[in-house]
C-alpha cells in the first residue's frame, strides 16, 4: 500500500541549551569526521547499530576512509557474522507469522540475541578484545548487543522511520536480519510481529547505552547527536504539544476533499486513509539547528509517564494507545455506495486480540462527522429483520470476488450530520458510507501500530493500483473467520439506542463551552469538544494525554498557562498530541470566527 506524507506545519519547535544545540553535527562529511574524531589515538572499538533500512556499510566505509586519512589503521567487522542462517531465522519467526492469512502473533519477549550464533558472539568478543593498535568498526543491526557492549568504546545508534521500512518491504529492497542482500522471501508479518519487536528491544537497550544517536533519514545526510543533547531533546519534546507528519494512502473508497486542504502532497490520486495522529507516524524536531531532524514518534515513549500519563504507562507499557484518522468522503458528483463506502467490517475486543494475536488492547472506535455533504451516511449494525446466517453464507460464497447484489438488505444505513458521533465498540458491523469527512478516533492495539479490521465484504470491487493510477488492482482480501467470530449481531434498534451518542455540556462560560458525548462502559476514552470564538482553557490534569483536533476554524495555537513558551500551532484537520504532563493550557483562535476542537482522552487517569 503506497504512503504519501505531508510535512505542512509538522515541525516541533523546541528550545534546548546552547551547549547541547551546538554539539549536534549536520551533514554527511561533517558527521563522519565527528565520529572519526572519537577514535583519535587508535585502539578503539566503535559500533554502528540501528534499525532496519539503514545503509550501515556505506557509513562504515566512509568512516574507514576518514580514519585512514587520519593515519589510523582500521578494521571493519560486519555484524552479519553474528547471525544464524536466513533459514534458521525464518524458522524462528514461523511461530509468529502463523498460517493466518491476515495476522500473526506478537513476539512478546524475543531479542536479537535469540537469532545470533553463540559461537559467533564469542568469536566477535575475541576480535573486539584484541585491538592491536587498530580502530575497529563493527557495523550493522545488532552490532552493539549486550554481550558486546562492554568491549565497545563508542556506541552509536542509527535510526530509521516506520514509513521508510514499509517502502523497502513493499518494493522488495529490505535486508532482514543476517541478510547481505534484499530478503526476497521476506513475509511482512515477520517484520510486524517479530522483527519489529526485537528491533525495538534493542533500541530500548541502546537508549541507555549509546554515546551518539544518528539520524539518517536522507540517504546522503547524517545528523550526529551526542547522548546528552539527545536526552535533553526528548525530555523537552514531551513538554510541548506534539505535531506528527500526516500520512495519506489511496484506495477504492478514496475521495477528494484533500485537494482543497493544501497539504502539499504530490501524486496522491485519491485519499482513502489519512492518519493524523498515532504511534507509527514520524515526527520532525526543530531545535534550532541547520534543519529539522526526523525520528519515529515512538521514540517519545521513553517518557511514557509524561506523555501518556501514569496509568496508561503502567497498564500498557510501551503502547501508544490512541489513533486519529481522517476519512475523506468528498465527491463532486453523486457516486454509488459501492464506490464510496468502506468495506463492511468489524473490530476486535481486548480479549480477542490477546487470545489470538498476543496484543494488549482491542480496537474501540468512534466516527465523529466533521463535515457532512449531500447524501452523508454511515453503515452501522444489522437491520432488525436481517438474516445474519444468510449474510455470512453470502460472504463465504462471495469471498469478495462475486458481488452480493442485495447486501444493502442486511446492513443499516444512517443519515449523517456534522457533529454526529457513532460509537463503534468491538463486534459492531460498520463502515464509512461516503459524502462526509469522518474524524475516526480509535484505540491502537499494537506497539507497532498494526491494523486490526476484519473485512467481511468490499463489494467485489477492484482495489487501487498506484503504479497504473487506476482502480485495477486485485480485490481486497477478507477476514471472514475473525469477522464471524467477533460479530455481536448488533441490530439497528439497539444501535439507535446505544451507539448514536449525543453531547451534554459539562462546562459553560461566556467565552467558551465544553461538551462531552455519551459513552458505553467498554469504551475506554471520552470524546469531548471545546467551542469558542477567541479563546478557551482546558487541562490535562497532569494525567490525561489529549489528542486534540481542530475541526471548525482554520488555525489555533495551544499554549501552556504555566509556561507559555511551551506551545504549538494547529491547522484545520490537524491533530496535536498534548502530553499528560502539560497541565493547564489555553487555546487561541488565530484567524477569528467560530472554532471547535475535538478531544479524545482516556477515561481513567
Amino acid at each position: 500500500m503506497p504512503v504519501y506524507e505531508s510535512i505542512k506545519n509538522a515541525d516541533n519547535r523546541i528550545k534546548i541549551s546552547e551547549q547541547n544545540k551546538d554539539s549536534v553535527v549536520f551533514g554527511w562529511n561533517e558527521g563522519i569526521r565527528m565520529l572519526a574524531r572519537q577514535c583519535s589515538g587508535g585502539a578503539k572499538n566503535i559500533a554502528l547499530d540501528g534499525w532496519y533500512g539503514v545503509d550501515f556499510e556505506k557509513i562504515a566505509y566512509a568512516l574507514e576512509t576518514e580514519l585512514k586519512a587520519m593515519g589510523l589503521e582500521v578494521r571493519l567487522l560486519d555484524a552479519l557474522e553474528l547471525y544464524k542462517t536466513r533459514e534458521e531465522i525464518a524458522a524462528y519467526n514461523a511461530q509468529y507469522v502463523t498460517e493466518d492469512p491476515g495476522f500473526g502473533i506478537v513476539n512478546a519477549k524475543g531479542v536479537i540475541e535469540d537469532i545470533l550464533e553463540p559461537e559467533s558472539i564469542a568469536a566477535m568478543q575475541g576480535k573486539l578484545a584484541h585491538k592491536s593498535g587498530q580502530v575497529t568498526v563493527i557495523y550493522g543491526t545488532g552490532a552493539c548487543v549486550r554481550e558486546l557492549t562492554p568491549l565497545i568504546d563508542v556506541k552509536c545508534y542509527v535510526d530509521n522511520t516506520h514509513q521508510k521500512v514499509q517502502w523497502d518491504m513493499w518494493t522488495g529492497k529490505l535486508k532482514s536480519f543476517g541478510s547481505a542482500q534484499a530478503t526476497t522471501d521476506y513475509d511482512w508479518k515477520e517484520y510486524n510481529y517479530s522483527d519489529y519487536y526485537m528491533l525495538k528491544r534493542q533500541k530500548d537497550f541502546m537508549y541507555g547505552a549509546m554515546d551518539f544517536y544518528i539520524e539518517n533519514y536522507f540517504e546522503d545526510d547524517l545528523v550526529v547527536i551526542p547522548r546528552a543533547a539527545y536526552d535533553e531533546m526528548m525530555s523537552t519534546l514531551v513538554k510541548y504539544p506534539i505535531h506528527e507528519v500526516k500520512i495519506f494512502s489511496p484506495g477504492p473508497w478514496g475521495a477528494y476533499r484533500f485537494l482543497d486542504m493544501d497539504y502539499g502532497v504530490e501524486n496522491l490520486a485519491n485519499n482513502a486513509w489519512n492518519k493524523i495522529g498515532g504511534p507509527e507516524l514520524r515526527i520532525l524536531i526543530d531545535f534550532g539547528g541547520e534543519r529539522s531532524i526526523s525520528m519515529p514518534m515512538l521514540n517519545a515513549m521513553q517518557y511514557g509517564k509524561e506523555l501518556e500519563g501514569e496509568l496508561i504507562d503502567k497498564e500498557y507499557p510501551g503502547l501508544f494507545p490512541l489513533d486519529i484518522w481522517l476519512d475523506d468522503g468528498y465527491h463532486k458528483t453523486p457516486q454509488s455506495a459501492e464506490r464510496i463506502s468502506m468495506p463492511m467490517h468489524i473490530h476486535p475486543s481486548s480479549r480477542y486480540v490477546e487470545e489470538h494475536f498476543n496484543e494488549p488492547l482491542g480496537r474501540y472506535e468512534t466516527y465523529y462527522i466533521a463535515e457532512a455533504y449531500e447524501g452523508a451516511n454511515t453503515w452501522m449494525g444489522f437491520k432488525d429483520d436481517a438474516d445474519i446466517e444468510e449474510w455470512e453464507r453470502k460472504c463465504e460464497e462471495s469471498q469478495n470476488i462475486k458481488p452480493i447484489g442485495d447486501w444493502k438488505d442486511f446492513i443499516k444505513n444512517w443519515e449523517s450530520r456534522e457533529g454526529d458521533l457513532y460509537l463503534i465498540p468491538p463486534g459492531t458491523m460498520h463502515g464509512h458510507g461516503g459524502n462526509q469527512m469522518v474524524l475516526e478516533m480509535d484505540t491502537n492495539p499494537s506497539i507497532n501500530g498494526t491494523e486490526y479490521s476484519f473485512f467481511e465484504y468490499d463489494f467485489a470491487r477492484p482495489s487501487w493500483d498506484d503504479e497504473a493510477q487506476s482502480m485495477t488492482g486485485k480485490p481486497l482480501k477478507m477476514h471472514l473467520e475473525h469477522g464471524f467470530d467477533m460479530e455481536k449481531c448488533r441490530r439497528a434498534s439497539w444501535v439507535d439506542e446505544h451507539l448514536r451518542a449525543t453531547p451534554s455540556v459539562v462546562k459553560w462560560t461566556k467565552d467558551y463551552f465544553i461538551d462531552r458525548y455519551k459513552s458505553l462502559p467498554e469504551m475506554p476514552y471520552h470524546v469531548e469538544r471545546i467551542h469558542f470564538e477567541k479563546r478557551a482553557e482546558y487541562s490535562t490534569e497532569g494525567k490525561f494525554m489529549h489528542m486534540l483536533t481542530l475541526t471548525v476554524g482554520s488555525r489555533i495555537s495551544v499554549r501552556s498557562l504555566g509556561n507559555p513558551e511551551y506551545g504549538a500551532d494547529c491547522d484545520k484537520f490537524q491533530t496535536l498530541v498534548i502530553p499528560a504532563a502539560f497541565g493547564d493550557y489555553e487555546i487561541i483562535n488565530e484567524d477569528g470566527g467560530r472554532a471547535t476542537v475535538v478531544i479524545q482522552r482516556w477515561k481513567k487517569g
